[in-house]
C-alpha cells in the first residue's frame, strides 16, 4: 500500500465514525450471528429537519473547506452512489456529493444525505471495489440513521454534534489533520456519551449493510475486507505510539474477521466492476494531488499497476497541461475509440480544447457527445463555458436548463451569472449570483445580491424575475436561520 503524506487517524474517522455517532469503541459485543445486529426499531425515513440541517452543514462546509472542482470525477462518484443506493435501504433519500481538495484519506456522510470524499481516497484505494466499499459503508450509516439513533436525546444533541463535526472536518480539510478529527471526535463524544454502547454495533450494522449492498450491486464484498486489512497495515506503521484517535478507533481483528465471514456468505449478483474507468478517475485525483509535480502522479500510477489505458490517459492530461494540445487530443481520441462506453474520454478532450482556448473545437466536441448523452453534466458545463466566448445567449439558455436540473451545483450558477451578464439579462444574472453565494455558505451576501437583482428587475419591468426573487428571498432567510444553528 502506498505511503501518503497523511496520517492514518483521518481515515479511521472517515470510515469508522464520519456520521458523528461512532466515537469511542465500547466493550465488544459477542455475537455468532453474521446478519444485522438488532438495535431496536430504526426508522429509515429522513425528516425534513434532517434534510435541512444536512444542506446547511454542506453550505458551511463549502464556505470554508477547499473544494475539488472536477465535474468528470464528481459525475463518476454520483454514478457509484446511484448504483449502490437501491441496495442500501436509504428509501429514496436525495443524496448530494462534495469533493474536498485534500490528499488525506477521508470520506464522510452527514444526516440529510450529504456524502463527501477527499481526493486522497482515490489515492489510497487502488481498485474500484475498495473505493466502493467505503461508499457502501457510509450509505449504511445513512440508511440506518445512526446519527439520530446515537442518542436518546437526538433532538437536543444532533445539531451541536453536527456543528462539532463541521468544526473538526474543516480543520482537517484545511490541513489540520489529526487535530481536527480529534477535535470533532472529542466534542461529539461529550454530547452523546450516554449512547456509546451502540457505537460498535453501529459499525457492525454499517459494515453488514455495506457488504450486502456491494454484493447486490455487483461488487465483490471481499473488497471491504481488503480495505480493513490495508487500514490495519497502516496502523502498524504508526509504531508504538499511535495517535490517541487511532487508539480509540481500532480496526480490530474481530471486526475484520466478522466482515470476512459475512463476505464469504454473500453471492455477487451480476458481477460488475470497471477498474479501467476507476484507474482513469484515480489518474485525475493523483494529478490534482501532485499538481506541481505531475510526473509523480504518472510514476505512482505506473508503480501501482494501473491499466495501461489509464496511464495513457494521464499522459494526455499532462501533455495538455504542458501546452501540447494536439498530442493530448490525439491520445484522448484514440482512447475514446478504444473505450467507446467511457463518456469521460470525449468530455476530457472537450475540456482540453476549452482550456487551450480552442472554443470552436470545445463546442463541436461537447455537442457531439451530448447528442448521445443529452444530460451529461461535464459536457454540458464545457459547452456552456465555451459558448460564453462565442454566443453568450446560447450559453445563458443552456445554463438556465443546467441549473434547473442541478439546483445544488454552484459551478452552474457561477457560469449562469456570467452568461446572463454578457447577454443582457441583468436581473437573472444577479439572481444567479445570489444562488451561487447561498450555495457556498455566504447567505447574507446572497440576500444583499437579491436586493440588487430586484432593482434590476424593476428597471426591466420583469415581473417573472421579481416573483422569483421574492420567493427566493423568503427561502434564503430560512437558509440563514439554518446556518445560524451552526454558529
Amino acid at each position: 500500500m502506498p505511503t501518503l503524506r497523511t496520517t492514518y487517524p483521518g481515515w479511521i474517522c472517515a470510515f469508522a465514525c464520519a456520521c458523528g455517532s461512532l466515537l469511542f469503541s465500547p466493550p465488544s459485543v459477542a455475537t455468532n450471528d453474521y446478519g444485522l445486529p438488532s438495535l431496536g426499531a430504526a426508522s429509515t425515513s429522513v425528516s425534513n429537519e434532517e434534510y435541512r440541517l444536512g444542506r446547511a452543514w454542506l453550505r458551511q462546509f463549502r464556505a470554508q473547506a477547499p473544494q475539488w472542482q472536477d465535474p468528470i470525477t464528481n459525475d463518476y462518484l454520483q454514478s457509484l452512489i446511484a448504483r449502490l443506493a437501491p441496495h442500501s435501504d436509504i428509501n429514496g433519500l436525495r443524496t448530494i456529493t462534495v469533493m474536498v481538495d485534500n490528499a488525506s484519506l477521508n470520506a464522510f456522510a452527514v444526516p440529510g444525505g450529504v456524502v463527501g470524499i477527499n481526493s486522497g481516497l482515490f489515492a489510497f484505494a487502488e481498485d474500484e471495489g475498495a473505493f466502493v466499499s467505503v461508499l457502501a459503508h457510509e450509505l449504511g450509516h445513512l440508511s440506518q440513521r445512526h446519527y439520530a439513533r446515537g442518542s436518546a436525546r437526538a433532538a437536543q444533541t444532533q445539531l451541536p454534534a453536527m456543528a462539532a463535526m463541521l468544526a473538526g472536518m474543516l480543520i482537517a480539510a484545511s490541513g489540520g489533520g489529526d487535530a481536527g478529527m480529534a477535535a470533532a471526535m472529542g466534542s461529539q463524544a461529550a454530547l452523546i456519551q450516554d449512547q456509546l454502547s451502540y457505537s460498535r454495533l453501529f459499525e457492525q450494522e454499517a459494515d453488514n449493510i455495506g457488504l450486502q449492498a456491494m454484493a447486490d450491486a455487483g461488487y465483490d464484498p471481499e473488497a471491504m475486507v481488503r480495505m480493513f486489512s490495508a487500514m490495519q497495515r497502516m496502523a502498524r506503521l504508526q509504531g508504538d505510539t499511535p495517535p490517541e484517535f487511532l487508539l480509540t478507533h481500532p480496526v480490530t481483528d474481530n471486526r475484520l474477521s466478522a466482515a470476512q465471514a459475512r463476505a464469504a456468505q454473500l453471492n455477487v449478483a451480476d458481477a460488475y466492476t470497471s477498474d479501467t474507468l476507476y484507474d482513469m478517475m484515480r489518474a485525475r485525483a493523483l494529478l490534482s494531488i501532485y499538481t506541481n509535480t505531475p510526473q509523480q502522479a504518472a510514476s505512482r500510477l505506473a508503480q501501482e499497476g494501473a491499466e495501461q489505458a489509464a496511464q495513457d490517459y494521464l499522459a494526455a492530461l499532462i501533455d495538455a497541461r504542458n501546452g501540447q494540445t494536439d498530442s493530448a487530443l490525439g491520445q484522448l481520441d484514440r482512447l475514446a475509440n478504444e473505450h467507446p462506453d467511457f463518456a469521460m474520454l470525449p468530455a476530457s478532450a472537450a475540456s482540453v480544447a476549452l482550456e487551450a482556448g480552442r472554443y470552436d473545437q470545445a463546442i463541436q466536441r461537447s455537442q457531439q457527445l451530448l447528442r448521445f448523452m443529452p444530460n451529461y453534466l461535464p459536457a454540458q458545463l464545457v459547452l456552456a463555458e465555451a459558448q460564453l466566448q462565442r454566443d453568450p445567449q446560447a450559453a445563458y439558455d443552456l445554463l438556465r436548463d443546467i441549473t434547473s436540473q442541478n439546483p445544488e451545483n454552484p459551478q452552474g450558477f457561477n457560469l449562469l451569472a456570467e452568461a446572463a451578464g454578457r447577454s443582457g439579462h441583468d436581473s437573472w444574472g444577479h439572481l444567479a449570483r445570489a444562488e451561487h453565494l447561498q450555495l457556498t455558505g455566504r447567505v447574507d451576501r446572497g440576500i444583499r445580491q437579491l436586493s440588487i437583482a430586484r432593482d434590476a428587475a424593476e428597471r426591466e419591468n420583469n415581473q417573472q424575475a421579481l416573483a422569483r426573487i421574492e420567493q427566493r428571498r423568503e427561502e434564503f432567510i430560512e437558509y440563514r436561520e439554518a446556518l445560524e444553528d451552526f454558529s
